[in-house]
């Protein structure tokens, strides 16, 4: 890891925005300038094709497969990402305290949701606050007062006594807890797998859809006019046929709306692109998946159909543009990644960063 007080000197392509390729640009005091130092006794030089920090916007840091972790895995979890390139979270839910990372400046920075809010016995066991509809404008409070400016709900989930996906709220307390979490300054995203949630959350006003594989002809349109952001995480979506053969013989129904959704996921994705509803890249990291897989829910974006510097702006300018987060521009702090290759031409080049620069820091 390199010394912050070092001049570092970043020649090539780098490219601040998908019509804006410079040349160089320095690191001086862990911030970004694009005017040479008058004078530097140390410095490094790196080559390459640059891009902003990549941005996972649907991460959990502190959650694996059975809840929270301790910190040494919660440590290892955001190790894995920031040597995969991806220096900015978007914590989509969690019920461990990572704020001890805010303090780590060799670990990326993280924007939380709180932890998930779900009806009762309608998620995985041991994530979320498990409460009721006359619960719900008080819980998205807290969790708005304890994130950073987001608040996850858990929007559609399997009911057991229909055997298949159903909405976990009423259309009036989505609507009313929407309102709260916007008053107290709080995006609202919320957990989606199937249709017949997703109307009432976009007209109560949600920010943002998870996974969003039950998008259909009807509300694509509603998504586009209110621009209502999706985060797909094809990378989980993947895992569907085995959830579906697990839950087979119980829940056939289920299984089989899983697989429909799978089917299709790739034209749902695109037909949202296509109708304008912004699309961004998270891979759902820290429940059933590893760390690390920024890059390929990027390839599976343009596996879908969309344009390659549309599927990197997913995860880089778009991105964080959207969550408010500065990219390669003048003295904005040095959050970036170094390429062999152009990936604007091939977006597999993602997956094989030559240097991770984080807070004005290289590392390996």
């Amino acid at each position: 890891m390199s010394d912050v007080s070092q001049v570092l000197h970043v020649k090539g392509r780098v490219l601040v925005g998908p019509e804006d390729v410079r040349d160089e640009l320095w690191v001086v005091g862990g911030r970004i300038t694009y005017e040479r130092p008058r004078t530097a006794d140390d410095i490094t030089t790196v080559s390459g094709w640059v891009l902003p920090g990549l941005v996972d916007a649907h991460c959990h840091v502190g959650l694996d497969a059975h809840g929270p972790v301790d910190e040494v895995t919660s440590e290892k979890q955001a190790l894995t990402d920031r040597e995969a390139g991806t220096l900015l979270i978007r914590d989509a839910g969690s019920p461990s305290d990572t704020r001890w990372i805010d303090d780590r400046e060799d670990l990326p920075k993280i924007i939380r949701a709180g932890r998930h809010i779900a009806r009762t016995r309608r998620y995985i066991r041991n994530y979320a606050h498990e409460i009721e509809p006359e619960d719900l404008v008080a819980h998205v409070a807290r969790e708005a007062l304890r994130g950073d400016g987001w608040v996850k709900l858990v929007g559609d989930w399997i009911e057991r006594e229909v055997g298949d996906l159903t909405p976990c709220w009423p259309r009036g307390a989505v609507e009313a807890a929407i309102a709260e979490a916007h008053r107290l300054g709080a995006r609202v995203t919320a957990h989606c797998f199937a249709e017949d949630s997703l109307r009432d959350l976009v007209e109560a006003g949600i920010d943002c859809i998870e996974h969003a594989t039950g998008l259909t002809e009807e509300t694509i349109p509603l998504f586009a006019e209110r621009q209502v952001a999706i985060v797909p995480t094809l990378v989980n979506i993947a895992t569907f046929p085995r959830l579906a053969a697990g839950g087979e013989a119980k829940f056939p129904a289920w299984s089989a709306h899983m697989r429909r959704l799978y089917e299709r996921r790739y034209d749902t994705v695109r037909a949202a692109w296509d109708a304008g509803v912004p699309v961004y890249v998270g891979t759902d990291a820290g429940g059933s998946l590893p760390h690390g897989l920024v890059a390929a829910e990027v390839a599976e974006l343009a596996k879908a159909g969309i344009p390659a510097v549309d599927a990197l702006s997913a995860t880089t300018w778009g991105a964080r543009s959207w969550l408010g987060r500065p990219g390669l521009e003048e003295g904005a702090p040095a959050d970036l990644v170094v390429y062999a290759e152009d990936p604007r031409a091939d977006v597999r080049a993602l997956a094989d960063p030559l240097r991770v620069v984080l807070r004005g820091r290289i590392h390996a």
